[in-house]
């Protein structure tokens, strides 16, 4: 079956960690060093400028937003227009950090590069962070791959995160105090390659019958992964895939964070401004966490 795509929004330098909360959709755009939200009809409002780079997105229980500052590794708090620091990564995170999901408790766990890809340092294993409310960050798991998109499943039960470098998504099961245990492979992107790249994920977002969608920029989709690597759909972008996002009335809109770069260029993203959020009707509405 072939979906057709839609733009929603063009001119973007580079969009990531796209979120449906409260009926509405947010974004961040790296390099403008914005936070957005958008709507159907493709009009959108500029939220809050984030100075060192916004990325991933959550809220608290009383809806605070919570927002990932890459270049400066901090968590970030934007409520009544003001932003404040929540928590400083710097310690623990070995390079920017990134994407971030935040649990109905709201405890925040956020990915890091664990290396400097923009001078091309080679890949090191890295950590999840875990920032409880109120709390100083601590190390929820380690030895991954560059942690990325991550989702916890809608009984709150199991967290799962894409391995960008490792073409993995890895489970663990998850305690109500938000500790991470019984770490495993749920799906290797590896083994269910076609000839061609290996599909890397990058964002990811959850749907009903748990399935994960999975934005793959090393093969320029998004693609409908389930637990032990079965691929049941593929669908096309004509540049890159960096994140994606069920959202809509019904849940079943998939929103795509697509752009011609890598995001190791921001001077070509910000010059080229070839971010775009496109989207697509899918079968099944998404649930759970983010």
């Amino acid at each position: 079956m072939k979906r057709k795509l839609k733009t929603l929004m063009d001119g973007l330098t580079f969009g990531e960690g796209p979120r449906w909360h409260n009926n509405k959709f947010y974004f961040s755009d790296f390099y403008s060093h914005r936070v957005y939200t958008l709507d159907l009809e493709g009009n959108y409002e500029i939220i809050v400028e984030v100075p060192n780079q916004p990325s991933g997105l959550g809220w608290m229980p009383d809806d605070t937003m919570l927002i990932v500052s890459m270049k400066d590794r901090k968590l970030l708090a934007f409520k009544d227009n003001a932003l404040e620091e929540r928590a400083d990564l710097h310690e623990l995170a070995g390079f920017h950090c990134n994407d971030m999901v935040v649990d109905e408790a709201g405890n925040a766990y956020i990915g890091n590069f664990g290396f400097n890809t923009y001078a091309g340092e080679g890949i090191k294993p890295t950590n999840l962070i875990l920032v409880r409310p109120g709390e100083d960050p601590i190390v929820a798991a380690d030895d991954l791959l560059f942690p990325n998109g991550t989702v916890i499943t809608s009984d709150n039960e199991t967290l799962i995160v894409g391995e960008t470098y490792a073409a993995r998504l890895t489970a663990f099961d998850k305690a109500e105090d938000g500790s991470l245990s019984n770490r495993r492979i749920w799906a290797d992107l590896k083994e269910n390659a076609e000839e061609g790249p290996v599909p890397l994920p990058d964002g990811i977002c959850i749907d009903e019958e748990g399935a994960i969608w999975v934005a793959s920029p090393s093969t320029s989709e998004v693609i409908r992964v389930h637990e032990g690597g079965e691929i049941s759909e593929r669908i096309a972008v004509e540049t890159n895939a960096f994140a994606c996002m069920l959202g809509g009335e019904d849940k079943k809109t998939l929103f795509i964070c697509t752009s011609n770069g890598s995001g190791v260029d921001p001077d070509a993203a910000v010059r080229e401004k070839s971010g775009k959020i496109e989207i697509v009707e899918v079968d099944v509405p998404g649930v759970g966490k983010p």
